[in-house]
């Protein structure tokens, strides 16, 4: 609670407000470039979204801006502040800082090109062509080599990428981690490997899109997202953009011939909207209002995905509705469906992962960064790098771009940095796991009494409500699992996989 406002902090509010005017309007016009904007407007919409984008990078890299942090953070100020507040200087300052070393041509035309890159992505991957993916993305990496040099001068590249999505991240907390998950997965895949699995062709059907998109909206409403707080759209790679408590949008995308992979898309990206939509109302103009630690973003998202909805106990409660909306399933018994939701072999798909080949799928995209960015590898051996570490990794070789280099889109946004996120994500919820059933009993027995929503709102209480108050290791320790460690999602994994082969 606020002790009480001086005349700076009311300026500063303002200014806030203003803040996130503009970063709404940005917000809506990459939601309407990636989901709705027609062919022949997209060159119009990019213009608008860099003017608006470069008006916010002016406003917050201004000197009214920069003086109001820098009085902020003064003790006679910085005391009287509230817990939220605090962190917003804090952040922001540290951001303004950086930001002020960028300058607005060069921010402008990393906007642009961004725009260009994203586009010229979704082109090659259709035409699993590389080639036309390639010198945008030699862009994207010039660029952001420049960014971080601009904005950190002095630091390690990579570990600015790293520490820019989840705070006080560096490469050794990653190294780490990352080892004890591969060392701790090998006998486990070992022992897979030599095991039977389902049959997907009991699936195999022509499907109606329509269908899926009720089946998308039910499996929402049913794990806690509010329609009224938010809404659905189509892309080609299923995102959330949050552009308050009160609009979260989710995407999906959907195919005829697969009845299930949008199922765990749309529960994961329920799970970022809900943990925006769960964020304190009192936060609202406060850093804490906006996640920036993706770690922690995705440790919600993977936690409905994986931990809820690859519990065969999930599906209980609801399988006869998703069957009635879509009637082909009806030939799938439950106990079925649950050993293809829980089908571990490797495969060329990141999002198409099972939540254990999808922890190397991860560890592959780390080694590929760290290589372009502490050992130069040349873009155009990229294609054949990624190859040949699936093949050391996953034991599996792409045969087309489209299934190797091309799939994700986050490397068009220049969002290196941004994959070892989703594999701490999967650590923290091993963590979660633990203070969820010592709170609240077997997450198996809740799930098949279809009480999913006590455990939303355990999550909504203990973690989401907080926004970005608390970096993870802080919330490990406000829920009393201690340092951050690999071994209990490891023990999840040993425990759930071991029974199922």
């Amino acid at each position: 609670m606020q002790k009480f406002m001086s005349k700076l902090l009311e300026q500063f509010i303002a200014f806030q407000k203003e803040r996130s005017l503009y970063e709404h309007a940005v917000a809506l016009l990459h939601w309407d470039l990636t989901t709705h904007a027609p062919e022949l407007g997209k060159e119009h919409t990019t213009e608008t979204l860099a003017y608006f984008s470069t008006k916010l990078f002016s406003l917050t890299t201004s000197a009214q801006y920069g003086e109001m942090l820098e009085k902020l953070a003064g003790p006679e100020e910085y005391e009287s502040l509230s817990e939220a507040m605090k962190v917003t200087v804090d952040r922001f300052l540290k951001e303004y800082r950086e930001q002020a070393r960028i300058p607005e041509d060069f921010y402008s035309e990393l906007v642009t090109a961004r725009a260009q890159s994203g586009q010229a992505w979704e082109k090659a991957k259709r035409a699993s062509d590389y080639s036309i993916f390639k010198p945008h993305l030699q862009k994207m990496i010039e660029l952001s080599r420049q960014t971080a040099a601009y904005t950190n001068p002095g630091e390690e590249t990579y570990n600015v990428f790293l520490n820019q999505f989840e705070e006080g991240l560096d490469s050794d907390t990653v190294d780490r981690l990352f080892e004890e998950v591969k060392a701790g997965l090998a006998p486990l895949l070992k022992h897979i490997r030599n095991s039977r699995h389902p049959d997907w062709s009991i699936v195999s059907g022509d499907y109606d899109i329509d269908k899926e998109k009720k089946v998308q909206d039910l499996l929402l409403e049913y794990i806690g997202f509010d329609f009224n707080a938010g809404t659905t759209g189509e892309s080609e790679h299923p995102f959330t953009t949050e552009l308050s408590r009160h609009d979260s949008r989710v995407t999906n995308h959907y195919s005829p011939s697969d009845p299930i992979d949008y199922m765990f898309s749309a529960i994961h990206e329920g799970g970022h909207a809900i943990f925006q939509q769960s964020i304190d109302p009192a936060y609202e103009n406060t850093a804490a209002a906006y996640v920036n630690m993706m770690g922690l973003h995705e440790s919600q998202s993977r936690f409905f995905e994986n931990i809820l909805g690859r519990n065969v106990n999930f599906w209980i409660p609801v399988y006869d509705r998703i069957c009635d909306l879509m009637p082909g399933l009806r030939k799938v018994p439950l106990d079925d469906f649950n050993l293809l939701i829980n089908d571990v072999k490797p495969s060329f798909i990141r999002t198409r992962a099972d939540e254990v080949t999808y922890c190397l799928h991860i560890i592959l995209r780390y080694e590929l960064e760290t290589a372009i960015f502490r050992g130069n590898a040349d873009v155009s051996d990229l294609p054949d790098m990624w190859n040949d570490k699936m093949e050391q990794l996953l034991g599996i070789r792409p045969e087309n771009d489209a299934d190797g280099i091309l799939q994700d889109m986050h490397w068009a946004d220049g969002m290196f940095g941004y994959f070892p996120t989703y594999l701490l994500g999967s650590i923290y919820d091993g963590m979660y796991l633990k203070a969820v059933e010592r709170d609240l009993g077997s997450i198996d027995s809740l799930l098949a009494q279809g009480r999913v929503k006590d455990i939303t709102a355990w999550l909504q209480t203990n973690i989401q409500q907080h926004g970005s108050l608390y970096p993870a290791p802080k919330i490990m320790e406000r829920i009393g699992q201690g340092n951050i460690s690999a071994a209990p999602l490891l023990d999840y994994f040993n425990s759930k996989y071991y029974k199922l082969y």
